[in-house]
């Protein structure tokens, strides 16, 4: 049945898409968006007439700061986003109606086309000649009229028998293309028929409580669950029949899904938009709080898809796959763990809870400091516990998800991607080498060298963005970008504060991506999808 999940799936997005694009969130966006592109066109056009720098000067500082503007939109949004992680799935009904997704057995109606319609008879009155009259009837006319009455005959004919070979020959081309169509009806409706068997046969085996059919159901709850872009969307499913358990394990975002900018400022002195860093106990309790809620979400959306009563109980783990930045390792943690009986949570009013607190009270453990990988002991053990004939693992975005993975790119794919964006952004780029590129700002007055670096595959440490400001120096460039997939170690906003360095990790990357060149792209390692 994986054919009705991905439906599923791509109708939630198409319906949270739409959703999206009507919040006041989004609109205030684009308003402010759209003022910061009037702006710069403003700014251009004065800067095209010498006798007016000054009014360029002032028009571009209103660009920039409309950027900065736009910039703080988008991180409003994005915080708006996590903040109602759970609240917006409270208005959407997580039961899925099988029957819906049966097809009506219809075949449109047998269109001969040309062939339906017969070509017109041949008339005798378009060849017969006409009746000899007066002097020339007199004259011999009747002899040559029946000369030409003869001719006309022949042709009259000659005529007939094309038109009755052409005839049959439409009507055996007719008959061969009904028999066409009944052998493709035939077929299109055994194939209808046997789809909707097929939902039938999976929507009996849920009521049935059929361990596999069960877990493929609650596996469509939670992947018609629509999240950010960046949150992977990777579970394991296991259903014990006995008990009635539903065990889940499910891979949380990292902690990079929050913003370590707080704020966007223009600093018409340096000409650059200055990043107001984000304090980490704000970090550590914003994620917190979306951890708490995917488990919270989670639970919530299987208990109102179960019309059925088929899980009693809800065991859910949830674990981060990510890398260590004290040791550079890939690890799991398990960051929140959760073991609850629909009774109990059906008494929650989720609307109305602090989401950490919530967790707490129904006993669930979560870890305190969620940002420093530090795990939580498990409620369950997923191997131990879990039946291997009744368990199944899904990634909802990397069975469905077409949008190319920057993780994953051949090396030329990925530095001319990166090239191609920086040029759009208005950079003109040299032959990058290594990864590393010496560009240009044709900007006047603010313009000059531009040092790029991308980074894929670890999080950038200290010597590698000393490293490149070091490059920046020996360059005579006015400033450095340093773009990192898989985001930096908290020492190297430190280490760079005050330096002309930008730092971009994954998530302001697949931003700037969607943006400026319209790619719509993800980042996902192997050790699991982080963008």
């Amino acid at each position: 049945m994986g054919i009705i999940r991905d439906m599923q799936r791509a109708q939630a997005t198409q319906a949270a898409a739409d959703q999206r694009s009507r919040t006041a969130a989004a609109q205030q966006r684009q308003l402010i968006r759209r003022n910061a592109d009037l702006a710069i066109a403003a700014a251009q056009q004065a800067a095209a007439d010498a006798d007016r720098q000054r009014e360029h000067r002032r028009l571009y500082a209103e660009a920039r700061t409309a950027d900065a503007a736009a910039a703080n939109a988008d991180l409003r949004a994005r915080l708006t986003d996590l903040d109602t992680l759970l609240l917006s799935t409270l208005d959407v009904d997580d039961h899925i109606d099988l029957d819906r997704f049966k097809k009506a057995i219809e075949v449109p109606p047998f269109d001969p086309g040309p062939l339906g319609r017969p070509a017109p008879e041949p008339s005798w009155s378009s060849y017969a000649p006409p009746q000899p009259r007066g002097v020339g009837k007199i004259l011999g006319g009747e002899r040559l009229h029946a000369q030409q009455v003869a001719a006309a005959r022949r042709a009259f004919d000659q005529a007939q028998a094309q038109w009755a070979e052409h005839e049959q020959r439409r009507l055996r081309r007719l008959v061969a293309r009904e028999q066409q169509y009944q052998e493709y009806k035939q077929r299109h409706e055994a194939k209808l028929l046997a789809y909707n068997a097929e939902v039938d046969r999976f929507a009996a085996a849920v009521a049935g409580a059929d361990p596999s059919s069960v877990v493929e159901y609650f596996a469509m709850v939670l992947g018609n669950s629509v999240y950010p872009d960046d949150f992977p969307q990777h579970f394991r499913l296991a259903f014990l029949p006995k008990q009635q358990h539903l065990l889940i394990e499910y891979h949380l975002p990292p902690v990079e899904v929050i913003p370590v900018v707080k704020e966007y400022r223009y600093d018409r002195v340096r000409d650059d938009l200055l990043a107001v860093p984000r304090e980490e106990s704000e970090i550590r309790r914003r994620y917190t709080e979306v951890i708490a809620m995917v488990a919270l979400r989670s639970v919530h959306e299987i208990i109102e898809a179960d019309r059925g009563g088929l899980v009693r109980r809800v065991l859910f783990n949830g674990i981060v796959d990510t890398i260590d930045r004290r040791t550079g390792q890939f690890v799991r943690p398990c960051l929140v763990s959760l073991d609850t009986d629909r009774e109990t949570f059906a008494a929650i009013k989720l609307r109305r809870v602090d989401p950490v607190a919530c967790l707490k009270h129904l006993q669930g453990g979560i870890s305190g400091t969620p940002d420093a990988l530090d795990g939580v002991t498990p409620v369950l053990d997923f191997e131990r516990e879990a039946d291997n004939d009744f368990t199944q693992e899904f990634n909802v975005l990397r069975d469905i998800d077409e949008r190319p993975n920057l993780a994953t790119l051949p090396e030329p794919e990925w530095e001319q991607t990166v090239a191609d964006l920086f040029c759009t952004m208005g950079l003109s780029m040299g032959t990058g080498k290594g990864g590393r590129w010496l560009a240009s700002d044709p900007r006047p007055l603010f313009g000059g060298p531009v040092v790029v670096q991308t980074v894929r595959g670890q999080v950038v440490d200290v010597a590698t963005a000393t490293a490149l400001a070091t490059a920046v120096i020996e360059a005579g460039a006015t400033k450095g970008i340093l773009v990192a997939t898989d985001g930096f170690e908290p020492a190297v906003h430190d280490e760079l504060t005050g330096r002309p360095i930008e730092l971009l990790d994954g998530s302001a990357l697949l931003n700037l991506l969607a943006e400026h060149t319209g790619i719509k792209a993800r980042i996902e390692s192997e050790g699991g999808a982080r963008g």
